[in-house]
């Protein structure tokens, strides 16, 4: 267990050292790696969109995350206006 424990500090110590944080989210670049426009462009992207269309998924792509939120939100305020 010491032994795990050594490791785990002497690798974060290494971390630390060699510049930080690795994985920087970025939404503009989220959306046109993984975007609906970038799938359609390619024959490997289509394929993408079919198959999760064939499987009934809501969200095609990163790009439908905010349709789906926003109809999600005014079904909200619909459903809690009307009691």
């Amino acid at each position: 267990m010491l032994d795990l424990l050594y490791i785990m500090k002497n690798n974060h110590n290494k971390y630390m050292a060699s510049g930080g944080v690795t994985y920087k989210p970025k939404n503009k670049k989220r959306y046109t790696t993984h975007g609906f426009l970038e799938r359609m462009s390619t024959a490997s992207g289509r394929n993408i969109i079919r198959n999760r269309r064939a499987k009934g998924r809501t969200k095609l792509s990163v790009s439908d995350e905010k349709k789906v939120l926003v109809k999600r939100m005014l079904t909200y305020k619909s459903s809690k206006g009307s009691k």
